[in-house]
């Protein structure tokens, strides 16, 4: 694409995705002369005031050397990048290397111009400030230690995108015009700005996905059964609050409606906009759905469609030509090969998955790279969701499938400073940026507790379908990485509900002594064992014998509460041979009872289920759901 006088080859590892303020996505890539009718298109769509801002005087139109200057550069001293989306220009940026007086000039020369304009369509986006991050990369790379830049006093805009950019500045104003200079090196606070808005954008991406206004389920069969079908019914029945649709090419021309849900050939068809859809056609048809969601202006997508890196080498390329379809209209995806997403907020309701009962609302994340994972998650959940404390449930539910796009550091982004989430649990197969992850994990762990299940143990091997790198890191490094970053790691997905229902439902213990009770004497031993392998103060087991009845449980534990030398409580309990469920009603009641007379301490029961004790647990909670016939 360059000319044989271009001093370097087109360098590709400049390309990049990145995740905008809106939540939107755009591609970074270099200017090439191949662009120049691109060029031309963008400039027209810019305001007369943004090309006085950019120009300094009027600049109606770009002339034939402009265009030839902006297009052909040599990848040293002069760069230019644009930002694209659906393959059309909404941003550039450019640098020219100057020497003493600002004249140009040639390495080793550490000193470059460099100058933005943005379509005023998509200002205030954030694309700026992206550019910015990255032009910044560029000239690093090629040995510019400093930017200068010439800006008007009234273009406030971009005087602002320089000013918060975090390097180290320098800032004049003579001839009518604002001069800026700043280092280039990374500073604390530059470092700080670019995760603050990778952490907005990224978090808003997902916040797109889990709470839109309107959703079509595309590939919605006309005959009961079926993945798209059953979906379209999940959502409904799910009672979700905004807009639904069913789509499906081959409805016939006079049906309007499915099940109750209005019905339409195309998205394109639908009036007004789709903030996502649920893609279930088969893979071959998938390409045809995204342009017509990328033309619609569909803002996210979940593809519930197989057949991609799960199915060998042919479908991994087909996944990564999916992202790069989707991308290009600045749509994110989550899977493909996905199970589905789920937000049980009274505000939304939205079950888009293929769970067929949409979950106990309450304050745990949940986020699974594997649909059956997912499955047991949220089965375990319901299950053991109405315990002595109160109810829990979940807030949101992400199975990432393929996770070609989305992926847990995404949604770690998105929990950070989600209202509705307390907890965070994640089943994680791989991780495929443990420095990134670590760094999200470590920041959200300072703020609500995260607990985390390593699924692969052989080396850091994604699992078939995954499209991000392997973890090279050994199994034991990850965890050691992940306990400094302050994440609880389980080794169980029963664990990891165990410990998400104990830290949503019960307060922080004031210190590490404990006090053990309960009708087993080796229980007690092996709970005052595990006690001391991890670093607390358990006090020696009460053994209530085999021959306790819920009233010694409700005095014991009282007592233990009462205790100011007691910071937590474990209660162990096996079930009494012939009394059945009416003496786990009885045991649930009593320790529920004195647990609520002391809220402020938690209480952990351990119990051998031959009974009927977990159900007795939950049916405990006067808010737990009745069983069902």
């Amino acid at each position: 694409m360059q000319t044989s006088s271009d001093r370097h080859e087109y360098p590709a590892h400049w390309e990049a995705d990145v995740v905008l303020r809106d939540g939107g996505t755009a591609r970074v890539r270099p200017i090439t002369v191949d662009d120049a009718e691109r060029l031309v298109s963008f400039y027209e769509q810019v305001s007369d005031e943004s090309k006085y801002y950019r120009f300094f005087a009027p600049y109606p139109r770009l002339s034939a050397k402009d265009v030839h200057r902006f297009t052909h550069h040599d990848f040293v001293d002069r760069v230019g990048l644009a930002a694209t989306v659906g393959g059309e220009f909404i941003a550039t940026v450019r640098y020219d290397r100057i020497g003493a007086g600002g004249t140009p000039a040639s390495a080793p020369a550490d000193e470059a111009e460099v100058a933005f304009l943005v379509q005023d369509a998509h200002q205030g986006r954030g694309v700026a400030s992206a550019l910015l991050e990255h032009i910044a990369a560029v000239a690093r790379e090629r040995g510019i230690r400093r930017f200068a830049a010439e800006v008007l006093p009234a273009n406030t805009k971009m005087i602002k995108v320089f000013m918060d950019a975090g390097y180290t500045q320098k800032r004049s104003f003579e001839d009518g015009v604002v001069r800026l200079e700043f280092g280039l090196e990374p500073t604390d606070r530059s470092l700080a700005v670019q995760y603050a808005r990778e952490q907005r954008a990224e978090a808003r991406s997902v916040q797109r996905l889990l709470q839109p206004g309107s959703v079509a389920v595309i590939g919605t069969g006309r005959t009961p059964g079926g993945v798209g079908r059953s979906i379209l019914g999940n959502v409904a029945d799910a009672g979700y609050t905004g807009r639904l649709y069913a789509v499906n090419s081959a409805f016939p021309e006079d049906l309007k409606e499915i099940d109750g849900v209005p019905a339409c050939r195309s998205v394109r068809e639908i009036e007004g906009p789709v903030d996502l859809a649920v893609v279930t056609v088969p893979a071959e048809r998938v390409p045809e759905v995204v342009t017509d969601c990328g033309e619609h202006g569909v803002q996210g997508l979940v593809v519930i469609s197989a057949g991609y890196a799960d199915s060998g080498p042919d479908g991994r390329e087909r996944q990564r030509a999916l992202v790069r379809q989707a991308r290009s209209y600045g749509m994110r995806i989550i899977g493909p090969n996905a199970f589905g997403v789920i937000n049980t907020s009274p505000r939304v309701r939205l079950n888009a998955s293929l769970a067929p009962e949409m979950p106990r609302p309450g304050r745990i994340g949940l986020f699974a790279q594997s649909g059956a994972i997912g499955i047991a998650l949220l089965s375990r959940l319901h299950r053991r969701g109405g315990g002595v404390t109160g109810v829990t449930g979940v807030s949101t539910f992400v199975s990432s499938g393929n996770r070609a796009d989305v992926s847990g550091n995404d949604v770690l982004q998105y929990w950070y400073d989600d209202p509705e989430t307390d907890v965070a649990l994640m089943y994680l197969e791989s991780i495929g940026n443990p420095r990134k992850f670590t760094r999200l994990a470590r920041r959200t762990a300072a703020a609500k507790p995260l607990v985390v299940v390593q699924g692969a143990r052989h080396g850091g091997v994604a699992p078939q379908g995954h499209a991000v790198r392997a973890t090279r890191l050994p199994h034991a490094t990850v965890s050691a990485l992940l306990r400094q970053a302050g994440v609880i790691r389980v080794d169980t997905i029963t664990d990891l509900v165990d410990a998400g229902l104990l830290l949503a439902r019960q307060p922080l213990p004031p210190g590490p002594r404990v006090a053990i009770l309960g009708n087993s004497e080796s229980l007690g031993l092996l709970t005052y064992d595990a006690c001391l392998s991890e670093g607390l103060r358990p006090q020696p087991p009460l053994d209530l014998t085999t021959a306790a009845s819920a009233d010694d449980f409700h005095r014991a534990l009282s007592r233990a509460l009462a205790d100011d030398t007691c910071d937590a409580v474990v209660v162990t309990a096996i079930p009494t041979v012939g009394e059945g469920s009416a003496g786990d009603a009885a045991l649930a009641a009593a320790l529920r009872s004195a647990a609520a007379a002391v809220p402020a301490k938690p209480v952990l029961v351990v119990h051998v289920e031959l009974g009927g004790l977990a159900e007795a647990l939950s049916a405990a909670a006067s808010t737990a759901p009745a069983p069902q016939p």
